[in-house]
Parts: structure tokens; C-alpha cells; sequence
């Protein structure tokens, strides 16, 4: 089982290695979702997030969600052939953390995608703040 630090790493980035990974059978814990940074404005970022989240209806779908952790598992599932059986194996091989629990305390965990300097960036709980998930820093 493989444990991936998301803080400072970049959602799309990020997201295309962890699928890569869980599509050739690996396990994965990510912790720390709630730090996953993306580019751009915060108001481009909600923008597109809320018009994702704001697209159907609670009965008909598509459901977008709008804590981190679960933005995080959504944007790996686009990433998988989740119509498939091999795909929806691999989505259940993926886990996220807001934070870091306890019991994963003592393991070292990898980081990868880190985001460049310079750039502009936000956090994924900012965006999941403005879209209304009450989600504690």
C-alpha cells in the first residue's frame, strides 16, 4: 500500500499519476486532501467547480461533491475507465484523507507533483468552502 502526500501537489497532475498507479493494481492512500493546490484564480476555480456541482439535480444527477477528499476520488474516477469492471476495481483501491489520520501516523508517505514557483495557486478547500462543504483546517 502506497501512502501519497497531496500537499503542495497540483489536483490534474496528481490525479493522472495516482490513476496510472491504481490501473496496474496498486493500493493508495492519499492523505492531506484537503491541501491539493490548483492554478488559476479563485474565482475561475469556483467558476467551474459550481456550474460542475450546480449541473443536475439530487435525483437525476450527475452528482459533483464538494468536499475535498471527494473532489479528489471524482477527479481520479474521470481519469479511469470507471465503466469497466478493471476501472471500478481500481477506484476502490484509492483512498482519501482530509489531514492525516493516526493509525497512518507512523509511515512515511511519498510526495509527488509538487507545484512550481511562481505560479498562482489556490487550495482545494477554499474552493470547497465557497461551495458550501463545511470542512474544518
Amino acid at each position: 500500500m502506497a501512502i501519497i502526500d497531496a500537499e503542495g501537489a497540483i489536483l490534474g497532475r496528481l490525479s493522472s499519476i495516482v490513476a496510472k498507479r491504481l490501473l496496474n493494481g496498486e493500493e493508495i492512500t492519499v492523505i492531506n486532501a484537503d491541501r491539493i493546490l490548483l492554478t488559476g484564480s479563485l474565482q475561475d476555480n469556483y467558476r467551474q467547480y459550481y456550474s460542475a456541482y450546480n449541473k443536475g439535480k439530487a435525483i437525476k444527477g450527475p452528482e459533483y461533491p464538494r468536499l475535498p477528499d471527494r473532489i479528489l476520488r471524482r477527479t481520479v474516477r474521470g481519469m479511469l475507465p470507471f465503466k469497466t469492471a478493471r476501472g471500478r476495481d481500481a477506484l476502490k483501491r484509492l483512498h482519501a484523507y482530509i489531514g492525516a489520520p493516526k493509525e497512518l501516523a507512523s509511515e512515511t508517505p511519498e510526495k509527488v507533483a509538487l507545484a512550481q514557483a511562481g505560479k498562482r495557486y489556490i487550495t482545494l478547500v477554499e474552493v470547497s468552502k465557497l461551495l458550501g462543504a463545511k470542512v474544518n483546517e
